[in-house]
């Protein structure tokens, strides 16, 4: 075996073994496993002194992409067309008028600590999303992830990833062309929503019978070969068209979950799901570098303010406009404050690949997703201390 595969196989047995250790540590002092996760990667990454004990970290964040396939296929497979129905007016205009108040909110913060306008843009952009991942994860993990708020948060965040990427692309777009390409816009715009109506109109008809028929024919493989392939065709697909890689792997999600063969789907996605997803996090804690925070103190709390206090204020109030109970309101709100995540650095490494932003908004992102990260399953749980579980205990449950 040539040194190279060793040190790969080194690498991946170290990610899991040192996860292993850290959700064993945090489940007994009763902290949120995601937290381990986070710390397990920040123990094994480059920032750690003395030297970094990943040797191929490319590797690392290649897996990590996976784990985001499999964890939003997991989340779409909760969510029947039926289920996202009942939340799609309401979670469109939360998600609008938060996530655009805040990147507003965070573009005026960015010009008053005299940072460049493209800067100021793209740093707005970045913290006006809220990580569906995490989101999901820890609802799950509090057992209210099959409840009807629990649908509209999620509801709210998958909204709030089409309407970011679509943001990037016209801020890119801007960027490269020195102006507002409104033909371009309307393309791309037009893109996403043909990809998403023709996926959850034509996709339930194609894609339901034929997972029942891949499930009938009672080969393990051939169905698990099946929705996998669903879910990162979709996936690819998302990419070419300038979409998140989550959207195409939720809208998979969902299409399966049309299908008779749903719980089928749900108990062979489960030990992927759990093994990527914590490799996910693992390389999301590898690329925290906790000095970047010393350095940027005063604007990371600023920004973090302002994120924190923007969305949970707009989100309130936009969920009363509609109506949602005032108990509901605040749990909604609290739990979609913890912005940031994955898609903040995909926001952040946009500025860069097109030349819009200056060196430092790529790391200065990167330690507001450091605090947003470890904030956000703490505020989650507040935001839900007083819910009852609505999943079903694991089979293991006392």
């Amino acid at each position: 075996m040539a040194l190279q595969e060793i040190l790969v196989v080194e690498d991946l047995a170290l990610v899991l073994l040192v996860a292993l250790a850290m959700a064993i540590l945090f489940r007994w002092i009763r902290q949120p496993i995601l937290i381990g996760y986070i710390v397990a990667g920040m123990l094994i990454g480059p920032y750690t002194p003395p030297y970094s004990l990943i040797h191929y970290p490319d590797v690392l964040s290649a897996l990590a992409e996976m784990g985001i396939v499999f964890l939003l296929f997991a989340v779409g497979l909760e969510y029947p067309i039926a289920r996202l129905r009942s939340v799609g007016r309401t979670a469109l205009i939360i998600a609008l008028s938060e996530s655009l108040a805040t990147f507003a909110a965070g573009f005026l913060v960015g010009r008053a600590f005299g940072f460049p306008v493209w800067d100021s843009l793209f740093i707005g952009l970045a913290i006006s999303v809220t990580s569906t991942v995490i989101v999901s994860n820890i609802l799950q993990e509090l057992g209210v992830f099959q409840s009807s708020e629990a649908s509209l948060v999620l509801g709210v965040t998958v909204i709030e990833d089409v309407i970011t990427v679509s943001m990037l692309g016209i801020l890119q777009s801007t960027a490269l062309h020195g102006h507002l390409s409104i033909v371009e816009i309307a393309v791309s715009l037009i893109l996403v929503v043909v990809f998403l109506v023709g996926t959850l109109t034509i996709g339930p008809r194609l894609v339901g019978p034929l997972i029942d028929r891949l499930s009938a024919v009672r080969v393990r493989e051939l169905f698990l070969l099946g929705i996998l392939g669903l879910a990162f065709g979709l996936s690819l697909i998302s990419i070419a068209l300038g979409i998140s890689v989550a959207t195409g792997s939720f809208l998979a999600g969902v299409l399966v979950a049309e299908s008779k063969a749903q719980a089928q789907a749900h108990e062979m996605m489960a030990p992927l799901k759990d093994l990527f997803g914590a490799i996910f996090f693992v390389s999301m804690g590898a690329l925290m570098n906790l000095r970047l925070l010393l350095d940027f103190i005063a604007p990371v709390a600023a920004f973090l303010a302002t994120a924190v206090g923007v969305k949970m204020v707009v989100t309130y109030l936009a969920a009363r406009r509609v109506r949602v109970p005032a108990d509901h309101a605040r749990r909604e709100a609290l739990t979609l404050a913890a912005s940031g995540g994955e898609l903040s650095i995909v926001v952040a490494k946009g500025g860069s690949d097109v030349g819009a932003t200056g060196a430092f908004v790529l790391p200065f992102i990167g330690a507001l997703t450091v605090v947003t990260t470890f904030l956000a399953p703490y505020l989650i749980r507040f935001a839900w201390r007083d819910t009852p579980r609505a999943d079903p205990p694991p089979p293991d449950a006392p």
